[in-house]
């Protein structure tokens, strides 16, 4: 029988601020160029706007997720993330996304890959790219997972029921160590563009921290904004790529944006200030422990991504970075940190033992939006006039 293309199951969930498409594992080719092949396919990518595929012209939600049962003891499923380019021919697989980490019980439990327990039914995540185990906990009615609730996060229409993920032992995801350079603050110079102070913390994904005024920003500038000073984006892409060489991601900062686009993530902070949101309401200065933004794949996050909260968090418990410089007294006595994302508040809880950071929470929602197929033609994979 003649077909032109492969079908895939599929679902899209949304993920506290972030979409995503996820996959079974049996349903993929083993990790390799010819899986990459078949998702940047199913993407769309490289393309600004995707328009030949499911992404949605944006990092936040060109995103996948792939999931199946784990073999060890301290897991009920395994979780592989890859964030797709939109312009690229690339998936970076070497951090998490936490907002989509959200969805992973959400799909777990709608493909019976683990028992469901009512009210609560946890489960134990293996983060295979941060080799991290992480725990989600859902609200499940009828062995379903409930999506209405009265919990709101920033950067969402209208509420949903809570769900508590927490990542246990964040330091070094990629890099190995918590702040990867040995250093609370480092110097990057960059010659006649100045010398920039910043703080690298490893946790959750390695962050980049800068002073937004070394940067000519005031630090509540909007993401939008952001994206209209092109000196400025430019400026903040070339720290990062020094700091991708300091830490080991690249071996030459000049490889960066094309081998290593997503990772280290990079923004700045300030000191609690009032701003207005997206949408004009007033976040106010008492009302947050820190402001903050955050850029991923050469672009500004539009809210504020989960694992770079746990960045932050971790950031803000140790004397001397960039980010406990400017935190609130407040959260200098504290085991929570609020952070004034360009949406509003939002919370993330420090564990600590004997001085080491032992686990983070945070609070998302999540709710499936599509169960359906993907096709994708075989000449996207194989080149061509190829059919099956």
């Amino acid at each position: 029988m003649y077909r032109e293309s492969l079908t895939l199951p599929c679902s899209i969930i949304r993920g506290g601020t972030s979409k995503g498409i996820y996959f079974l594992e049996s349903t993929l080719p083993p990790a390799g160029a010819l899986r990459d092949k078949l998702l940047l396919a199913v993407f769309g990518s490289p393309d600004i706007r995707q328009i030949d595929g499911l992404g949605g012209a944006n990092s936040l939600t060109s995103k996948v997720c792939i999931i199946g049962p784990s073999q060890r003891e301290d897991a009920d499923v395994d979780y592989t993330f890859g964030q797709v380019s939109v312009d690229k021919a690339i998936i970076d697989w070497r951090g998490n996304c936490g907002n989509l980490t959200a969805g992973v019980g959400v799909f777990a439990i709608a493909q019976n890959l683990l028992k469901v327990v009512e009210p609560e039914t946890p489960v134990r995540i293996y983060n295979t790219n941060t080799k991290k185990i992480i725990h989600a906990v859902y609200q499940v009615r009828d062995g379903q997972v409930l999506s209405d609730g009265d919990y709101a996060i920033p950067g969402v229409p209208g509420a949903g029921a809570r769900i508590r993920i927490d990542f246990f032992d964040p330091a070094g995801s990629i890099t190995g160590s918590l702040l990867p350079t040995g250093n609370a603050k480092d110097i990057i110079d960059l010659g006649e563009q100045g010398k920039f102070t910043v703080s690298i913390v490893d946790a959750g994904n390695p962050v980049v921290y800068l002073i937004p005024e070394e940067i000519g920003l005031k630090g509540t500038e909007l993401p939008v904004e952001v994206e209209g000073m092109p000196r400025v984006l430019k400026l903040i892409e070339d720290i990062r790529s020094v700091a991708a060489e300091r830490i080991g991601i690249v071996p030459d900062r000049a490889l960066a944006t094309s081998a290593s686009p997503a990772y280290p993530k990079i923004g700045f902070v300030s000191a609690p200030q009032d701003y207005m949101n997206p949408e004009g309401v007033l976040i106010k200065a008492e009302d947050v422990d820190l402001v903050a933004r955050l850029a991923s794949m050469q672009k500004m996050h539009r809210a504020y991504m989960i694992t770079g909260a746990i960045s932050t968090g971790a950031a803000a418990q140790i004397p001397g970075t960039v980010v406990h410089d400017i935190i609130s007294q407040r959260a200098k006595n504290s085991d929570t940190l609020i952070i004034g994302n360009p949406y509003g508040p939002m919370e993330v809880v420090v564990t600590k033992m004997d001085g080491k950071i032992c686990s983070e929470a945070v609070y998302r929602t999540a709710r499936k939006l599509l169960d359906g197929i993907v096709y994708v033609p075989y000449s996207r994979i194989y080149g061509s006039g190829h059919s099956e």
